[in-house]
């Protein structure tokens, strides 16, 4: 296979997962990776270049659902790895279902994403699409998976069994640079499931987090809850972020995005936190929960948020 070397770098590392990889992806023997400069996609798009060489080719979405940052971020970690990306649209935005954000949310955008890149590997013959989930998504409610399927995607990370701390440590031992790179998922995740995405919301998220990440905070969500920005950061943080010169710029970087009010949410940064709301329950003091108003959203506790 034109530049893929007899044994290739991650086999070299000794983890047996990652010999599982690399049979998979020699197996498979030409493959279209469905890239987005994530920690996971990213390893995966190294490890099947270096398996497969010429015949393993990037393929980045872009959307309005996605942080331009981002997008840009992923661009430059491809070229960093030398590996060449093809560059599709994808129209998610299009599709009332997906607008809706009803909890088939990320299964609207996955198929959509999908289509279009096993649309791209038919018309270069390729005859493998893959993903980059991993065997800890298992444990997550990921509409996006059933997508996978019905597209008839693969996932050899997940199938090889690799979890993120092993994505991650295999991924500073080969160099990769998103190692430590923290989750990024797209900006209508910010959205409380029930409340319509439109673009001015993403555009406002994606402000809001700019402002967050040029204060010095690396892991940041905004949710979206109309007038209300509800900040998410890791524990650690909330002390830095609360300084007066720190919180005084938050406010007006929020506020200037187009919020009237900035909360701080003292749970912390959680991952998937809005999924809390799937349930139709939010947690109160002392693990009791409670149903709440229609409408309304579960994070309004005053117990749970600070005004800025």
């Amino acid at each position: 296979m034109p530049g893929a070397p007899a044994v290739s770098s991650i086999e070299a590392l000794g983890d047996p997962k990652l010999a599982a990889l690399a049979g998979i992806l020699r197996e498979l023997g030409h493959v279209a990776v469905a890239y987005s400069g994530g920690a996971d996609s990213a390893f995966l798009l190294k490890a099947a270049r270096e398996v497969l060489g010429e015949r393993a080719v990037g393929v980045l979405g872009f959307s309005e659902s996605l942080d331009r940052n981002e997008f840009e971020a992923a661009r430059r970690v491809a070229d960093a790895m030398g590996v060449p990306l093809k560059v599709i649209e994808t129209r998610e935005y299009d599709n009332p279902l997906y607008r809706k954000n009803d909890r088939e949310r990320c299964y609207h955008c996955k198929s959509e994403l999908f289509e279009k890149v096993v649309e791209f590997a038919r018309a270069e013959g390729i005859p493998h699409v893959l993903d980059g989930s991993n065997f800890d998504d298992l444990k997550d409610y990921r509409p996006g998976m059933r997508a996978r399927g019905e597209k008839g995607v693969r996932s050899p990370l997940q199938e090889a069994g690799l979890t993120k701390e092993e994505i991650r440590r295999h991924s500073r031992a080969l160099g990769i640079p998103t190692w430590d790179k923290p989750a990024a998922p797209c900006l209508s995740s910010r959205i409380p499931y029930g409340t319509e995405v439109t673009q001015e919301k993403l555009r406002q998220i994606e402000a809001a987090e700019a402002v967050l990440r040029a204060l010095g905070f690396r892991e940041v969500r905004v949710r979206h809850h109309g007038e209300v920005a509800r900040i998410e950061i890791p524990l650690a943080d909330l002390p830095r972020l609360l300084e007066p010169a720190a919180r005084q710029a938050a406010v007006e970087g929020l506020k200037r995005a187009g919020f009237l009010y900035v909360a701080l949410d003292l749970q912390g940064l959680r991952s998937g936190s809005l999924n809390e709301m799937l349930s139709g329950q939010g947690m109160l003091a002392g693990g009791e929960t409670r149903t709440p108003p229609p409408g309304g959203s579960a994070f309004v506790e005053a117990s749970k948020i600070q005004i800025l």
